[in-house]
């Protein structure tokens, strides 16, 4: 796949372009994690800068992590299995942590998981296990706050494309996302955000070839 340079690219120059007062704006290195809280109110804006690269992503409320993401919950209150614009993003305890107020890609994955390196061995063969996967970037970050693999929940794939059959087989497939697409997520708690900027290279998640994404966090007008 042929990647831009996202200096040059008018769509990423738009989408860092944010309605709002900057408190962080940082761009994340291909397959590294990444974390912040976003306070109440506050806004967190995802930059995919070259086009089709996953983000997955655990959510935790900030005073509390034993309130995490919930994907089912998610589901459920929302009675569709993509995220996008409108979409709450409910805790275990059945409260919104976040809500996307803004979506240019379209449509967001939270069923099909987060990369480990047993299920890269279990989809791809045994040679892979000494892949770096999201998992090890979650539990890296965590290790940094005394969290541990038991504060390990259901995650979201922001930019992932993995549609749903009518028959219910999904499969992970060419995304559809493109430089400087962007989905913007308000807090309605302060909310611990935990990324991993995918390292897949077995499927077409991130093109086969990792790249970095831009995180900013921001006081909309």
């Amino acid at each position: 796949m042929n990647r831009v340079d996202p200096t040059d690219h008018p769509t990423v120059a738009t989408a860092v372009a944010v309605p709002g007062e900057v408190a962080v704006d940082e761009v994340v290195p291909a397959l590294a994690s990444w974390s912040t809280v976003v306070p109440a109110g506050e806004t967190l804006r995802m930059v995919d800068l070259h086009g089709n690269q996953a983000v997955d992503c655990l959510l935790y409320a900030a005073h509390d992590t034993t309130e995490r993401y919930s994907a089912q919950a998610t589901v459920v209150a929302q009675r569709n299995v993509y995220l996008t614009t409108g979409s709450p993003l409910v805790s275990n305890a059945g409260r919104s942590l976040m809500h996307i107020t803004d979506d240019t890609c379209g449509r967001h994955d939270t069923i099909a998981g987060a990369c480990s390196r047993e299920s890269n061995t279990l989809r791809y063969g045994h040679h892979t296990i000494h892949q770096h996967a999201c998992l090890d970037n979650f539990l890296h970050d965590h290790a940094q706050r005394g969290m541990t693999a038991r504060d390990m929940a259901s995650n979201i794939n922001w930019f992932m494309n993995v549609p749903v059959e009518p028959d219910g087989s999904l499969g992970i497939v060419d995304g559809l996302s493109a430089p400087g697409k962007y989905v913007d997520l308000r807090a309605d708690v302060d909310t611990l955000v935990v990324v991993s900027n995918c390292p897949q290279v077995n499927n077409p998640c991130n093109a086969f070839d990792p790249t970095p994404v831009r995180m900013i966090r921001f006081v909309a007008r």
